[in-house]
């Protein structure tokens, strides 16, 4: 496994990250805690050392699994969260004020609350779960994220930026009151790299890299029938037939330009993250210890070449799901 620094923060974190979403249960079917706790004890195995959960997740299941693992680990596991909106509404809307979305009082709360599920004193990163940029002179957030690193309870502070929406946090990264951004990056939507990535690295902001795979889409794994259990996350995401067809019409082509490149699609696509400079960590979910060794092993294979990059580079694709 190699490492890169989070930014400015000087904390040195895996380059694969555990996206522990699908670990909480809820919105993502067919796992089990047995599997999660496998998956992550094997991740930590092979040299990961950064999780990145969420009190939303499972309303806290998944915290208490991490904390259960990290609570084991020989060595230091760094574990980011992120507050929910108090309105429950993802991704932030335009308008609403941020007093109904992180209050002060609800974004320490919130966090006291992460470190209980996960029994840790400190959390290594918090995030806010939505970012809406009309709140960027706001206090609550910036008075929030100053208490909570003097008492200790977190170390750094960042925002988990709405989907498909980089360029957001361009003017919040200019204030230098964030230390890293989350944000959607993929083959498909190659959006950060145009204005959010320059400047992260100007600006020293770390990055996690998340949606790898697309919810799915680049396993290469879907079809236009496939179906999914009820209450299944991705059976919302790609929630009609033409949304299947559309993948299928895009990913086909994709398998095809790529054929005879090392790896499979989901490898490639993790590595296509990596190539890019201003990535931190990457952090697909993984539920299961065969796709906890596939994705770690990633990091051991490095960049992309350039004309694999050239390759990926032409098949950008412009649509949001989450609507």
């Amino acid at each position: 496994m190699r490492f890169r620094t989070l930014g400015k923060t000087g904390l040195e974190i895996s380059e694969v990250g555990y996206g522990a979403w699908g670990i909480g249960g809820k919105q993502w079917q067919g796992g089990n805690d047995a599997d999660s706790l496998a998956a992550l004890r094997r991740a930590l195995e092979l040299g990961l050392n950064f999780i990145d959960t969420a009190l939303a997740y499972g309303d806290g299941h998944s915290e208490q699994l991490v904390g259960e693992i990290v609570r084991e680990a020989p060595g230091k596991v760094y574990v980011a969260s992120k507050v929910p909106p108090k309105n429950r509404q993802w991704p932030a809307r335009a308008g609403i004020g941020i007093e109904d979305v992180f209050p002060y009082e609800y974004i320490v709360e919130c966090t006291e609350e992460s470190l209980r599920n996960l029994r840790m004193d400190t959390l290594d990163l918090q995030q806010l779960h939505v970012w809406n940029p009309e709140w960027i002179d706001r206090d609550e957030w910036k008075r929030a994220a100053e208490d909570l690193k003097k008492s200790g309870k977190i170390r750094c502070f960042g925002l988990s930026l709405n989907n498909h929406e980089p360029d957001s946090a361009l003017e919040v990264i200019e204030t230098g009151l964030i230390d890293a951004v989350q944000v959607i990056h993929n083959i498909f939507d190659q959006t950060p790299e145009a204005n959010l990535y320059p400047l992260c690295i100007e600006r020293g902001i770390g990055v996690l890299a998340r949606v790898p795979l697309d919810e799915g889409a680049l396993t290469g794994t879907l079809n236009e029938d496939s179906t999914f259990a009820e209450g299944d996350f991705r059976g919302w995401y790609f929630r009609t037939k033409e949304r299947l067809r559309d993948v299928v019409a895009h990913v086909k082509p994709l398998q095809t330009d790529l054929k005879g490149v090392e790896g499979t699609l989901p490898e490639i696509a993790l590595r296509y993250c990596l190539t890019a400079k201003a990535v931190s960590t990457v952090i697909p979910g993984m539920r299961r210890v065969t796709t906890v060794e596939s994705s770690c092993g990633v990091s051991a294979k490095g960049p992309l070449p350039a004309d694999v990059m050239a390759i990926c580079k032409r098949h950008a694709w412009d649509k949001n799901y989450y609507d």
